[in-house]
């Protein structure tokens, strides 16, 4: 593998109604064996940042959404952010980033063509508190301090102008804490963790998902399928829009689901309604961006499937086995009480409930990309014989897939 690239990692950045406006984009050389990420010394220097990002030309711009990029002094000063869109790539300051007239200056210069700027792990006492003139962004660590001296920063805050944002967030509590707070935005995976799993029964919303996806795997008529659909307009009408998306690539409108069979067949179709079985309910209090992390998964773990060659079957159930990798946190129900109610090939049911089989490997790369640190991703793409550049490629794909669902 090359020393001059990166892997790259994601940090979601949420609003207050918990819907994705952005991603911190994480950095590891493809040389450090210890590991880089947002709060370890080491950083992906200039040459390789600029080097990963080249390499992809704008791909990793996702959509309409934010693009926060951290920055040492020596990214702030390159002549390569020039050659980037601005409008919306966030600069990321690091808090021990050196208030120098030269580098206010360029800061000023930079917020003027359109660049934000945020301060990254703020606190009033840094050496970076001089930027917060130029600031568009601020984060505050929620894990870097106690909660007393958490909250008078975030009060202290609101006389200035800006986006309060409440980093490394990662469990439920500390999401509640941060939003009543008055904070505008949080970034970590506390989403994607389960809270309680009390759920005994599945909720309705799913059940006529449920009942095509196993109706599909048995090879049942159409029509028995078409009875299921007519029950449930909605259900017709989404999985409609999925299937017509840019994310489909097809080359001719569907407009019923009997021209859906002639055209996908049975197996493309299961593919589609797994889809909708992550997104099916709107009233179940999911939160946006926990759907599009899984939907993201599942056609990422594809596209590495993809790369590595594997055979078409297989790259369908890496599909699978990333999408429902967060059912448990969806449907707040354990795991297996999940798989009952579902007909799925052993090597998607072992990934999923015993992490086992060459299908565990992905899933674990799938979610080590979304580690703060992006702990063991050298070592995981090392195991599968991915090279950093096929890691990026299918992430950045896969993050864009999504966005042209509409989900």
């Amino acid at each position: 593998m090359t020393s001059n690239t990166a892997y790259i990692g994601r940090q979601p950045v949420l609003n207050r109604n918990q819907q994705l406006i952005g991603y911190e984009l994480l950095f590891r050389p493809s040389s450090d064996a210890v590991g880089v990420g947002k709060h370890s010394e080491l950083q992906a220097d200039t040459d390789v940042l600029v080097n990963t990002l080249n390499n992809m030309g704008t791909s990793w711009l996702i959509g309409n959404k934010l693009a926060f990029i951290n920055v040492g002094e020596a990214m702030l000063n390159s002549e390569f952010l020039e050659l980037l869109p601005p409008r919306r790539i966030i600069l990321d300051l690091s808090p021990r980033t050196a208030p120098s007239n030269e580098l206010l200056s360029r800061a000023r210069h930079l917020r003027s063509m359109g660049f934000g700027i945020a301060l990254d792990d703020f606190s009033f006492e840094s050496p970076a508190a001089a930027f917060l003139e130029l600031a568009n962004y601020v984060k505050l660590d929620i894990q870097n301090q106690d909660a007393t001296r958490f909250q008078m920063q975030a009060a202290r805050l609101r006389s200035y102008p800006l986006i309060r944002i409440a980093e490394r967030v990662e469990t439920h509590a500390q999401f509640h804490l941060c939003k009543e707070l008055g904070m505008d935005g949080f970034q970590g995976y506390y989403f994607a963790k389960p809270e309680t799993l009390a759920a005994k029964v599945i909720h309705p919303a799913f059940s006529n998902t449920l009942e095509l996806l196993n109706l599909l795997r048995m090879d049942a008529d159409v029509r028995d399928i078409e009875q299921v659909l007519k029950r449930d307009v909605a259900l017709s009408y989404k999985l409609l829009r999925y299937v017509n998306s840019a994310a489909a690539g097809l080359n001719t409108a569907i407009s019923s689901f009997s021209q859906a069979v002639t055209v996908l067949g049975y197996q493309k179709l299961y593919r589609w309604l797994t889809l909708l079985l992550v997104t099916a309910s709107d009233d179940n209090n999911a939160p946006p961006a926990l759907q599009k992390t899984a939907v993201t998964r599942g056609r990422f773990m594809e596209l590495l499937g993809i790369a590595l060659g594997e055979r078409h079957d297989v790259n369908d159930n890496l599909f699978i086995v990333g999408l429902f990798s967060l059912l448990d946190v969806l449907f707040d129900m354990p795991m297996d009480k999940i798989i009952e109610h579902l007909q799925l090939p052993v090597p998607v049911s072992d990934a999923l409930l015993h992490d086992r089989g060459s299908m565990s490997h992905y899933l674990r790369l799938a979610r080590a990309c979304e580690d703060g640190q992006l702990d063991g991703v050298p070592q995981l793409c090392e195991q599968l014989g991915l090279s950093s550049e096929q890691l990026n490629e299918a992430h950045i794909s896969a993050l864009a897939w999504v966005e042209e669902l509409g989900l």
